[in-house]
């Protein structure tokens, strides 16, 4: 089934309509679809280098406002699903020290997930569901969303196809290591 969506986002790149396609897949990827909208960002710079920065921004500004739903789903159902799972196993108390932990650290998770594989979805659900301030997220989700697709872009933009196989299968290890290097200076920096 992930294969069929891939193949079929693929697809959509080449469609006369793909910036369009690229919105919907960039927004519906930030609450639920499994696959990244790079899969089309990537053809489509390829195709186009000129338009580069121009899909860079509609998919940052469609991941973000999907990212919004994400949040809402984690608030409205949160209520209606979460909830009544912690009492049933006695964990609702607990939720609550978690929430004031995320909360705190928020920000940087949202940070984290909009820029490396993890599953950014999971963070705008859960940011919703632990109420995690909707300024701290937006900016946070403009800031990492951007950031990545703006990376991406500019590595197209400026080298063309034969950076196509590096972004696909090594950026996300270069953006998860540039945060692992970036947290473990905070905690050098912290501790020393």
């Amino acid at each position: 089934m992930i294969r069929a969506l891939y193949d079929w986002t693929i697809r959509l790149a080449d469609h006369p309509k793909s910036l369009w396609a690229l919105a919907i897949v960039a927004f519906i990827e930030s609450s639920v679809f499994p696959i990244p909208p790079d899969i089309i960002m990537i053809p489509m710079i390829i195709a186009a280098p000129s338009k580069a920065f121009r899909i860079a921004l509609v998919a940052t500004i469609a991941s973000v406002l999907g990212g919004m739903l994400g949040y809402l789903i984690g608030a409205v159902l949160f209520e209606q699903v979460g909830l009544p799972v912690l009492n049933f196993y006695g964990k609702a108390a607990e939720f609550d020290t978690f929430a004031q932990t995320y909360n705190d650290w928020g920000a940087w998770a949202v940070l984290i997930a909009g820029i490396t594989p993890f599953p950014y979805k999971v963070i705008t659900i859960l940011s919703g569901s632990t109420g995690l301030n909707i300024w701290v997220f937006t900016i946070a989700s403009i800031l990492a969303r951007g950031l990545r697709f703006y990376i991406v872009a500019a590595l197209l933009w400026k080298f063309g196809a034969p950076v196509r196989e590096f972004i696909e299968k090594r950026l996300g290890l270069m953006f998860t290591l540039f945060v692992v290097l970036l947290l473990g200076g905070f905690l050098v920096l912290r501790y020393v």
